[in-house]
């Protein structure tokens, strides 16, 4: 086929005037520029024809994530392989008369075609990485790892490939050689090897995520995941400060991640108020009629009151409170608290909801509220935990109880101007 397009061409330059031989270098040279120009021809409709008009034609459209793919240029990286894979096809030819230039020139080509090739899927890679982050599903999976570990796999099979290439051998005989290597591989490039299989399980089972809370006292990490590629897990920490995790420290080492909190819905609130165990007595009967008002302590009163009585009925002597049963104010104010918190419009309310006394210490009886706040936002949780604990402060005394406090300067000054 390449003959008679030699002679085809012969008998053109004849027709011109020109003598030319099917085997001389100026009907090869002719060959080679009518080469060169296919493929420009070929470049400029696929650059200002094809190309031109896809973009026009996502520059329209009301979607979005093709804008991505056209702002990284794919399109045109992809365009760039039709004149390189005509010039693959024609040049070796019109060079049939030259095999060692032909051969030469016909693994450059197919060297550059994988590096193009390679360069284009990279290009589309970080245009789905980038779609990704927009539609939020890098929260879901990290899909940063997913594509490093594609793009490292591409890599290393565009190296063989182009190697087998340039040798002229089957990219097997490559890939067997790499069996002798890998000891020594794996001695010098420890670290990376652990923290490349490291990503792949972090990915795999998700456990770290973009945007998750996580926090490593080994590594000073506490704060939210920015990045997890397949090396390293870069975590922003509430100070702002940045913190590089090796990934496969996550992987050997423990580290909290909060995600569960922020999927639940409901953030912990687990704090105690010391209670002056002196200021602990019972409920007389002004106590009682007074704090009956308080509209979370009504049903308590009328069942509490009516068992109470009942009991002390059964009982001789039950004008004596060791012989009979009374309300306390510290148990009386737990009830009360439970109420409050049940129906607080900030508080969780399909999650665990307690009022619990700890053992008493040197600092008073503790009295633990343990709940969830129904929004896991940090400042907002404060404000709630700080809301509940005012009023927990503010309603003490309405129950006869005293937090207590250590004596301060004031108390001693006072102690002081009283002697």
């Amino acid at each position: 086929m390449d003959q008679q397009l030699r002679v085809t061409v012969t008998e053109w330059l004849a027709a011109l005037g020109i003598n030319s031989q099917p085997t001389d270098g100026f009907s090869t040279a002719i060959l080679i520029a009518a080469c060169f120009i296919a493929a420009m021809i070929s470049h400029f409709i696929m650059k200002y024809g094809v190309v031109r008009t896809m973009n026009t034609v996502i520059a329209r459209s009301r979607v979005h994530w093709d804008d991505v793919f056209m702002r990284y240029a794919v399109l045109e990286k992809l365009a760039k392989l039709v004149p390189l894979l005509l010039l693959n096809i024609t040049l070796p030819l019109a060079l049939i008369e030259h095999p060692v230039v032909a051969s030469l020139i016909d693994r450059a080509l197919d060297v550059t075609i994988v590096v193009l090739f390679v360069g284009t899927v990279f290009s589309a890679l970080d245009a789905a990485n980038e779609i990704a982050d927009v539609n939020l599903v890098s929260r879901r999976l990290p899909i940063k790892s997913f594509v490093q570990l594609f793009k490292l796999f591409m890599f290393f099979v565009a190296i063989i490939i182009s190697i087998s290439i340039l040798a002229e051998q089957s990219p097997v005989y490559f890939l067997s050689g790499l069996g002798v290597a890998t000891g020594l591989v794996m001695l010098v490039f420890r670290d990376t090897i652990l923290g490349f299989v490291a990503g792949i399980q972090l990915a795999a089972n998700r456990m770290v995520s973009p945007t998750d809370w996580i926090q490593m006292d080994k590594y000073g990490a506490d704060g939210s995941v920015e990045e997890v590629s397949l090396t390293t897990v870069k975590v922003r920490n509430w100070d702002q400060t940045i913190t590089m995790i090796p990934a496969y420290a996550l992987v050997s080492d423990a580290f909290k991640n909060w995600r569960g909190m922020s999927e639940s819905g409901g953030r912990r609130i687990k704090r105690a108020v010391q209670i002056d165990i002196s200021s602990v007595g019972f409920l007389t009967e002004q106590d009682m009629v007074r704090l009956s008002k308080i509209n979370h302590l009504k049903a308590y009163f009328d069942a509490k009151e009516k068992d109470i009585h009942t009991f002390n009925m059964k009982v001789k002597d039950a004008d004596m409170p060791v012989n009979s049963r009374h309300l306390t104010n510290l148990g009386t104010f737990r009830a009360y608290m439970l109420a409050y918190l049940k129906q607080h419009e900030n508080v969780h309310q399909n999650m665990t909801l307690l009022v619990r006394q700890l053992a008493p210490t040197s600092a008073g009886v503790p009295i633990e509220l343990y709940v969830f706040s129904n929004d896991t936002r940090w400042a907002v949780y404060e404000d709630i935990q700080a809301d509940i604990f005012d009023h927990v402060f503010a309603i003490l005394p309405e129950f006869g109880l005293r937090v207590h406090q250590a004596p301060t300067g004031d108390d001693v000054r006072s102690l002081q101007k009283l002697q």
